[in-house]
């Protein structure tokens, strides 16, 4: 995973995160679907504040074509959290095309379990 980067104009480009789910159960627990148009917990050790952009590159399950998603930390886990909760943090798709594809994919994904009372890395 990269850390925000200052491109050559000076500004800075949103972190990168990549992330690869390959089992159900992992995207299950990685999905917020309480989050208005979805979103993802990323486990990470680097620090993001609330309200940071990041992109993420999604694979998910088989899928061999990467997702491109741009979205903004909602949620951080701190290390050392209670209960011993992974480390990361919540990232809201954004409200684009890319986000809504994201969205519709894992919903198509998860199907029935998403009303599972298992738990997630969130909630």
């Amino acid at each position: 995973m990269n850390a925000a980067v200052n491109d050559v104009s000076g500004q800075v480009r949103p972190g990168v995160l990549s992330l690869s789910i390959k089992e159900k159960s992992a995207l299950f627990a990685a999905y917020m679907p309480f989050i208005k148009g979805g979103g993802l917990f990323i486990p990470t050790s680097k620090q993001y504040k609330m309200g940071e952009e990041v992109f993420m590159l999604l694979t998910l399950m088989d899928d061999p074509a990467k997702l491109p998603v741009s979205g903004k930390v909602v949620w951080v886990t701190p290390g050392g959290a209670h209960g011993g909760r992974t480390q990361g943090v919540g990232v809201q798709f954004a409200h684009n095309e890319s986000g809504k594809a994201a969205h519709n994919k894992i919903e198509g994904l998860l199907g029935g379990s998403l009303k599972s009372p298992r738990p997630t890395h969130t909630m």
